[in-house]
Parts: structure tokens; sequence; C-alpha cells
């Protein structure tokens, strides 16, 4: 883990913007963070207006890939190919690495909405360690889905599903994940995405005895431990995680039933 309190402002021009979905961009910025590892995160910064966590979706070069969900991420969506970028990062803990697992392992990323980027960059890294990567991807509609070509690059197989049945299978992530299971041994199992979908992931995982990290998402001010706004169960998400193994997840009263707003108050998820 690094050292949040001595990772200073840093600036990127944007030498890239691709539109993902009608709410989903993605950002490649002129610069690298070769210390970053899948799972963390930049806390974002944009003049007047405040600062937001963002996944790192890759390392060379820095690529960020930002859901219109609020102010930040609105004023980020209104920037152009040129224009700057201020962040602050690598921060928080990223996924580790399947323990023991042979060369030949294979591991299973399972990515709900905008939360596939980070698990783009995981596929990558461990592509790197030829460790066999299967992928599923599930959106709400076909239009809603991000990163599919991008998966096909990195992935040994990738399985679709949608709400709506309109790509891939009808249904939610778990559609797919339960047959694959059966069908195949995974070393690990990685997800992030909407906070109910991990849950799921993790309680079936849980029977199944199969270990698997989740990327937890809170409200984040200080990105750096210090302020509690992300606090879940005495652990700060941006310090102690965001990822956490499916086990700590379940032992948090919260997970998947609360989470605290910008003044700090409890709120159903």
């Amino acid at each position: 883990m690094n050292d949040h309190k001595k990772i200073p402002m840093q600036t990127a021009r944007i030498e890239k913007i691709e539109k993902e979905s009608d709410n989903v961009k993605t950002f490649e910025l002129g610069c690298r963070l070769v210390d970053a590892t899948p799972g963390q995160f930049l806390m974002v910064w944009v003049p007047e207006i405040g600062e937001r966590p963002i996944s790192i979706a890759n390392q060379d070069p820095l690529t960020i890939t930002v859901a219109n969900v609020g102010k930040v991420s609105a004023a980020l969506h209104k920037l152009k190919k040129g224009d700057l970028v201020s962040f602050r990062g690598p921060l928080g803990s990223g996924f580790i690495e399947p323990q023991g697992a042979e060369r030949e392992g294979r591991i299973l990323l399972v990515g709900g909405g905008y939360g596939v980027a980070p698990l783009y960059f995981l596929a990558k890294m461990a592509t790197k360690v030829e460790l066999a990567v299967d992928a599923v991807i599930g959106a709400r509609t076909e239009k809603d889905l991000i990163y599919e070509k991008k998966m096909y690059a990195v992935s040994s197989e990738v399985f679709i599903t949608t709400d709506d049945g309109s790509k891939g299978k009808k249904g939610n992530v778990m559609e797919e994940l339960k047959w694959l299971v059966d069908d195949r041994k995974f070393d690990m199992i990685y997800a992030c995405g909407p906070e109910r979908m991990m849950g799921a992931i993790a309680e079936f995982c849980h029977e199944k005895e199969i270990p698997c990290q989740l990327s937890l998402e809170r409200y984040m001010k200080c990105g750096v431990g210090i302020c509690g706004s992300c606090d879940l169960g005495g652990k700060s998400v941006c310090r102690d995680g965001p990822v956490f193994s499916g086990n700590e997840a379940l032992a948090f009263a919260e997970f998947r039933k609360k989470k605290r707003d910008a003044s700090g108050k409890l709120v159903e998820l």
C-alpha cells in the first residue's frame, strides 16, 4: 500500500476521449502510473467543483472511465481533448493475485455497469503472468454495455448478460456465474459493480468455498483515511479498500443495505 499522504497532485493532458455509452466516457491521459495496480483509484479534482474517486482503467497510458452521475463527473464529461485533468493517486489497496495459483490457473471477472473498467486493467495484468481470464459483463440493456470489445482482447472468453435480454443472456450476471463455476475451476473470482450484485456473488462464493474479491464504492472526501466519510464497519474504504475479500464484505453490517451520503447520514442503497 502507498503512503497516501505523500502522493502529490498531478496534472495531465487529455489525449483521447471515447464515448462508451450515453452516460459513460473514457479519458486517456498523456501520462502513466507505473506503480498503479488494478483496483486502485484516483481522486480526480475539478477546480471550484470538487474531487471524486475514479477507478484506474489502465496504467500506461493512465486511463479513467467516468459515469456522469454527479457534479464532478458532469464537469469531466464537458472536457475535450487537450484539456487538463488534475488528480492524486494511485490510492487504496488493489486486487490481489490468487495465492498458490499455478501459472496455468484461471480467474473469473464479473463486472456490472461501469464496474467493468477496473476489471479490464486486472485482466491485462493477469494475462501478463499467464493466468487464464474469463469475464462476465452485465448491464441493464445493450446500450448500457461498456468495454465489451476491450474485454474480448484480454480475456479467454467473455459472457454477456442484460436485464432485458437485448444482448447476451437475459437476466443478471448470476445467470452465467452459476454454470461457469460448475463447468470449470477458478482460483479466484473478482467483482466490481452494483453492491447488491456483489453481495449475491459474495454469498455464492462463500457457499461454494471459492475465494473472491470485491471492489466497494463509498462516498469519499479525502481519499487517504482521515475524514471518516467512507467508514464501513470500522474500516476506511479509501485506505483499507476499496478491495475487500467476499467474506470481509459479508461481515460488514451495512454491506448491501446502507451507505453514507455527503453529510455522513446513513441512507438505503
